[in-house]
């Protein structure tokens, strides 16, 4: 009966020692699985980290980028190559396509006088009513010896559709590399609604027979504005 009992507890304590075995290894693997998941986290959140970090970082660049770009046009729009012409100044050299696609230049120009006006597109409200007023006063810049020359950046295809569209009967000229506005310092800093960007100046130039700016106007209003050329042309 001592031996039955003997092996009955012996059979009690490895039980009990299995037990115990199962719930240490099980609290081990709880808390490798508990390490593993905080180390899990831990990546996660430095990815996350990192990604912000970097994210930051383009946006920094980006907002740099920008800046320096908006830096260069406004160097640009103040350099040499866009000086605000006024009268007394010469005439800038030039050689464009016409609204034919035929070659007008400053040298067929020599020794006669000529208005040379700078408008942003072809058919739009302002610039529609600027050159049908030219082309009703024509006559009268005839009369004077002057010639009358729109310039703006649109093609030669676009000025031919113009100029058939409202019958307009003097030269326009092509400047879609902006040399001529830029010469004459038409080609600028604009704004609107807070944003900046380069265009066109509405502006006309009075260019007399010995190729200097008799006079000019800048930030041109297009009501009254042809009357006023024409009579600085007659005077």
């Amino acid at each position: 009966m001592a031996k039955k009992k003997a092996t009955k507890k012996k059979k009690a304590t490895k039980k009990k020692a299995t037990k115990k075995k199962a719930t240490k290894k099980k609290a081990t693997k709880k808390k490798a699985t508990k390490k593993k998941a905080a180390k899990k986290k831990a990546a996660k959140k430095k990815a996350a980290k990192k990604k912000a970090a970097k994210k930051k970082a383009t946006k920094k660049k980006a907002t740099k980028k920008k800046a320096t770009k908006k830096k260069a046009i406004k160097k640009t729009a103040a350099g040499p190559a866009t000086r605000r012409l006024g009268a007394g100044a010469r005439a800038p050299k030039f050689e464009l396509s016409d609204d034919r696609g035929q070659p007008v230049s400053s040298a067929s120009l020599e020794g006669k006088s000529y208005v040379l006006y700078f408008y942003p597109r072809d058919d739009t409200p302002g610039c529609t009513k600027e050159a049908c007023g030219f082309r009703d006063d024509l006559s009268g810049f005839e009369r004077s010896g002057v010639r009358v020359i729109g310039v703006s950046p649109d093609k030669v295809e676009t000025h031919q559709k113009f100029r058939d569209k409202y019958n307009l009967n003097f030269t326009l000229l092509s400047d879609p590399e902006k040399q001529l506005a830029k010469a004459y310092g038409s080609w600028v800093m604009k704004k609107n609604y807070g944003r900046e960007y380069m265009g066109i100046e509405r502006s006309t130039f009075l260019v007399d027979k010995k190729g200097v700016i008799k006079k000019a106007w800048r930030s041109v209003k297009v009501p009254g504005h042809v009357e006023a050329v024409l009579a600085a042309a007659n005077a």
